[in-house]
């Protein structure tokens, strides 16, 4: 699976490759009221730009195939639907990257050597 797509990554309706992240993550890293309701602010923001970023890529197929179906290869919608991409992805991996410095932020260090634990063993998936 690429890091930053896909329905299992970190704050999809999946996240960390569980069915219901918060609940799994309050439980394993033993997280206050407080540290819940963070993450679940932190867990919505991802969802919501993933859902974000899977809808640029059914434009970006659209575009991609309508660069393909004329009699000419549309050189400028299929650099465009590529730009879309490139641009969602950089997008997604900036919301990424501020999610885990909040949630490293918000944690102790138990918790983060557990919440690294749990990634690095391939029980939750970023």
């Amino acid at each position: 699976m690429p890091p930053f797509s896909g329905d299992e990554g970190f704050g999809s309706g999946g996240g960390f490759g569980v069915r219901r992240p918060l609940r799994f993550l309050a439980h394993k890293l033993e997280l206050d009221d407080k540290q819940v309701v963070l993450l679940a602010r932190i867990l919505d923001q991802l969802k919501t730009e993933r859902a974000q970023a899977a809808v640029d890529d059914r434009r970006a197929l659209g575009e991609f195939a309508d660069a393909l179906a004329g009699d000419a290869f549309d050189t400028t919608r299929a650099a465009a639907a590529g730009d879309r991409r490139v641009e969602s992805n950089k997008r997604l991996r900036e919301t990424l990257l501020r999610s885990l410095q909040e949630i490293h932020a918000m944690l102790n260090s138990e918790q983060r050597a557990r919440l690294a634990h749990l990634i690095r063993t391939g029980v939750l998936a970023v």
